[in-house]
């Protein structure tokens, strides 16, 4: 029988606690929302819906077709401008989604006969990249500058560093100085995926580049999303021109996808001015996170300690976590539940993410809640 396989699959999956469901939200939901990443709060602020609007009534409802033909809109070209500046690079490009990006930069900046070296706690999007990519892909060990230096010492040619800036998983922070320095003395470039970096770290948001002072560097190339604290949609590639003019003739997620939807590009357009006027929303993000995470250590949980805003609560096993994450849903508390093979050290979690509104109330009820559910 055709796709008879996948039967046996969702078997594998049932009996493994790894089945995944989706679950449509309200519009008015009224549960505590700890599970998305809108770090700064600004997904419903009326300023921001009203980019999206005021976008769609001008340009419509699409972009009408890929960057190269009719999908570059006048407002692309503000939003790109405008989101190089704030992060301190020479040019950028957006894409349909991180995703997108990620896949773009990855593979053409990993061109054949070059070497790629990855991070093993990577987001899936930098392994797509890499296994997509037609460089040779070597992964070392987490968050190990000396890994990197070895890895590079291998080979001689063309060479880039890969890792994200904040890992999704458990909030840990790369440390990018030392990734820079290592790639330096091997002439290799850094790609870092700041998805969780931009909005929360560095001046007033400005990224995780810009907080290690790469920001501008001519071998250091960011890839972000607009969809965390920018509180839109699409992704963005940063770094110098001569890059992003290699990545406009040769990423395919770039030259054969649609546009960025008008009123996505508005949105973030609208986010990135307005936390260029109230900067303060990073800090307070960060403030929030190791508020919930001093709060949750008090309380007994083995919580990891943010070096952003994501905050991670091991599970003993997939199956707790899921009814764990379940429980709190059935007490007004909406938390994420990350299991195999989200998480590749194969702990399950619940995942946090502090937002930068939240109020002291909101999480204190939170650590409550998490603690009176607890497997």
């Amino acid at each position: 029988m055709a796709f008879g396989w996948i039967d046996e699959q969702a078997e594998l999956r049932r009996r493994a606690g790894l089945v995944r469901t989706l679950r449509p939200r309200p519009a008015d939901s009224p549960l505590l929302d700890l599970a998305s990443n809108d770090y700064l709060g600004l997904a419903h602020h009326p300023e921001v819906a009203e980019g999206a609007a005021g976008a769609a009534r001008t340009w419509g409802g699409g972009s009408t077709g890929s960057r190269l033909v009719t999908g570059t809109t006048e407002l692309h070209t503000e939003l790109e401008r405008e989101l190089a500046g704030f992060c301190g690079f020479e040019a950028a490009l957006v894409f349909s989604s991180g995703y997108a990006a990620n896949l773009a930069a990855v593979t053409t900046l990993g061109p054949h006969g070059s070497l790629i070296v990855s991070d093993a706690l990577n987001h899936a999007s930098l392994i797509d990249g890499c296994r997509l990519a037609r460089g040779t892909t070597q992964v070392v060990g987490h968050a190990d500058p000396d890994a990197v230096r070895k890895a590079l010492g291998t080979r001689s040619g063309p060479a880039v560093v890969v890792s994200d800036t904040v890992f999704s998983v458990d909030g840990d922070a790369a440390p990018l100085a030392a990734l820079a320095e290592a790639g330096r003395e091997h002439g290799a470039g850094l790609l870092v995926d700041d998805a969780h970096g931009l909005g929360v770290l560095g001046d007033g948001g400005r990224g995780a580049a810009y907080a290690a002072g790469l920001a501008g560097a001519a071998d250091v190339v960011v890839t972000a999303t607009l969809s965390k604290s920018l509180g839109s949609q699409g992704g963005v590639v940063l770094g110098p021109a001569r890059v992003i003019d290699h990545l406009v003739n040769a990423a395919r997620t770039f030259i054969f996808d649609t546009g960025l939807a008008p009123a996505a590009a508005g949105a973030a357009l609208a986010a990135l001015r307005l936390l260029r006027r109230e900067p303060g929303r990073a800090a307070r993000a960060r403030e929030v996170a190791a508020e919930l995470h001093a709060r949750l250590t008090t309380a007994g949980l083995a919580a990891v300690r943010p070096d952003a805003a994501v905050v991670s609560v091991r599970a003993p096993s997939p199956e707790q976590a899921v009814r764990w994450a379940a429980d709190c849903r059935s007490a007004g508390l909406a938390v994420g539940c990350f299991r195999p093979p989200s998480v590749p050290d194969g702990i399950s979690r619940l995942r946090l993410t502090a937002r930068a509104d939240l109020s002291g109330a909101e999480i204190e009820r939170a650590v409550r809640v998490i603690g009176e559910t607890r497997p």
